[in-house]
């Protein structure tokens, strides 16, 4: 039962880690389109308005999926074993 149990709990671990890979994207996109407007901006400065707007309304969209990446690694390191571990408890006392 305590290998089943640290399996458990590397299993949620190893997820959770995976699931801050996605917080990579976020960044990098959130960079390129900061040095994009910036170019534009650059390029035509009376279209400072339109550019900035579409900007941040494009980082907000990105950066939605860092923090759901965020939510779903909290919940694999804080939630999720429990539930799991009583799940094997349940089943092995009905054996």
């Amino acid at each position: 039962m305590e290998l089943a149990i640290g399996i458990i709990l590397g299993c949620c671990a190893l997820g959770a880690g995976m699931a801050m890979i996605a917080g990579i994207g976020p960044g990098i996109g959130e960079g390129n389109a900061v040095a994009k407007a910036c170019e534009a901006i650059g390029r035509q400065p009376e279209s400072k308005g339109a550019v900035t707007t579409t900007m941040l309304m494009g980082c907000a969209v990105a950066e939605t999926t860092g923090l759901y990446a965020l939510v779903i690694a909290i919940l694999l390191i804080f939630v999720a074993p429990n539930i799991l571990v009583d799940i094997l408890v349940e089943t092995i006392s009905k054996l």
